[in-house]
């Protein structure tokens, strides 16, 4: 059941997946299916437990805790970019088990980082929401670019040409941008901000710890 209702999902989005359209492709009637799902929002997050599980599965501890979020966080882009609907889901069912498994996994990363307990909720969740936010919006960059029957270069191309005719005055940096936009690599890029975090994370604590020492003064 749960592998049709990510099929569903895949070809037509959260509006794809009914009932009436699971029991078809069940050849099964919906009381059947009420029997062990009580409703769509259950259906829709057992859908994207099953993907988030197998991308998980798929990812391995790494060499070091920063290998292991990389990792993941590449196996999440992917499995979104496979899979579109999957950055919503996820954002919506925040606190249930999908998202949950997830957090449990990049949390036991930064405490592996040596965090101090006090900022192991920030690390994480930052970690989390880059990963479903910027995975989550390229795709549906990719169905948006779809649903227009714009291939990727034509999408990026769109875009770059209006950045370009932006007013110089008012967005300087917009207009410097554009070029590099119209070329760029989304998944390399969203490498890049991984470790752009990892990053702040491994330097962000002295200057907080000098921070605070500077307010004890």
């Amino acid at each position: 059941m749960v592998a049709v209702a990510i099929e569903l999902l895949d070809s037509g989005g959260e509006g794809g997946l009914t009932f009436r359209t699971l029991s078809e492709r069940l050849a099964t009637g919906p009381g059947a299916i009420y029997w062990h799902i009580a409703n769509k929002g259950e259906l829709l997050i057992a859908a994207c437990d099953a993907v988030v599980t197998a991308t998980m599965a798929a990812c391995p501890d790494g060499a070091t805790p920063q290998d292991t979020i990389r990792a993941l966080a590449l196996g999440m882009f992917d499995a979104m970019d496979e899979h579109p609907w999957i950055g919503s889901a996820l954002i919506q069912s925040a606190g249930q088990l999908p998202a949950v498994r997830l957090f449990e996994r990049i949390g036991q990363q930064v405490q592996a980082l040596g965090v101090p307990a006090a900022a192991q909720w920030g690390a994480a969740s930052t970690l989390l929401h880059y990963v479903l936010g910027v995975g989550g919006q390229n795709a549906a960059n990719r169905v948006s670019a779809q649903t227009r029957e714009l291939d990727r270069e034509d999408f990026l191309g769109e875009v770059a040409d209006a950045w370009s005719g932006l007013d110089e005055a008012d967005f300087p940096f917009m207009r410097s941008v554009a070029e590099a936009f119209r070329d760029h690599d989304d998944r390399q890029d969203f490498a890049a901000g991984v470790d752009l975090i990892l990053g702040g994370i491994g330097v962000g604590r002295p200057a907080a710890s000098a921070k605070q020492k500077k307010l004890k003064r």
